[in-house]
């Protein structure tokens, strides 16, 4: 037997109400471009409209003109979806209260998360939506998820309870230390600043 292996997120389809609903939320509210719409191949009386989330990757929705926005909770039974996030720099998330506040949208307010900063609110249909900015950026040619990988086994080892900004700067040390040699033969921490 073998895996079948991903190489990424393809794209998430939504159940969406009216096509108006679907394009002022993702390109209206989130900035999604609206980037693509054909009828649903599956199902005629729907259409497909497909937005881009910042990263080229897919969010797409199939719409139906009969149906009308409800904002009740989507269910949370098992093998449901719990909520969907998308990154924002952390310049937009410092702007996001005062931009949900504005349109009079409900939110969790930011939450520390460690090794992010998140903030949670509803679409206009009840699908819980996550706004997260990392709090680092990777080496150059390294993903979040490397770094995250890493800073895990120095948390579990330190046996801290959860990811924080020590074990990301301390990964992030740890990882561009094995990616480029030195020619010094000692690279443990110095102070220059002796007395």
């Amino acid at each position: 037997m073998r895996k079948m292996q991903t190489q990424g997120v393809h794209h998430i389809t939504i159940m969406g109400a009216d096509r108006q609903t679907s394009i002022d939320f993702w390109e209206g509210t989130l900035g999604m471009p609206f980037i693509f719409d054909q009828p649903n191949l599956d199902r005629a009386s729907e259409s497909h409209l497909y937005f881009d989330p910042g990263d080229g990757r897919l969010i797409t929705i199939f719409t139906d003109e009969e149906r009308t926005p409800d904002a009740t909770q989507t269910p949370a039974d098992q093998g449901a979806v719990h909520h969907i996030a998308f990154s924002v720099s952390q310049a937009t998330f410092k702007q996001l209260v005062e931009r949900l506040d504005e349109r009079g949208i409900k939110h969790s307010g930011p939450k520390d998360r460690g090794f992010m900063d998140s903030i949670y609110f509803r679409d206009p249909l009840g699908l819980l939506i996550e706004l997260a900015s990392y709090r680092f950026d990777p080496p150059e040619g390294r993903t979040h998820a490397e770094v995250l990988y890493e800073a895990h086994l120095i948390r579990v080892e330190r046996g801290d309870y959860n990811i924080a900004e020590i074990h990301l700067a301390d990964a992030i040390e740890k990882m561009t230390e094995a990616r480029f040699a030195s020619l010094s033969s000692d690279r443990s921490p110095k102070n220059p600043y002796r007395s």
